[in-house]
């Protein structure tokens, strides 16, 4: 189970790379309806592939991730 810390860290860390990656996207395609909705699609399209490698690499960091113990219920 992952610590309130993590978690926490994980959704800033995802909320500035997502802020970023959309930022990046308007800035290239502008204006109108067919701009907006190409917008919202290459957001949704890239945000769901960097968000799979995020957490793929947040598995590999040990930060705030608590040791099981011998024995569960």
């Amino acid at each position: 189970m992952d610590s309130h810390a993590r978690s926490i860290a994980k959704a800033l860390s995802w909320r500035f790379l997502a802020t970023i990656i959309t930022f990046c996207i308007a800035w290239f395609i502008t204006g109108a309806l067919a701009g907006a909705l190409a917008i919202g699609l290459a957001d949704t399209i890239v945000k769901l592939g960097i968000y799979y490698a995020h957490e793929r690499a947040w598995d590999r960091v040990s930060f705030g991730r608590r040791e099981p113990t011998d024995y569960e219920i």
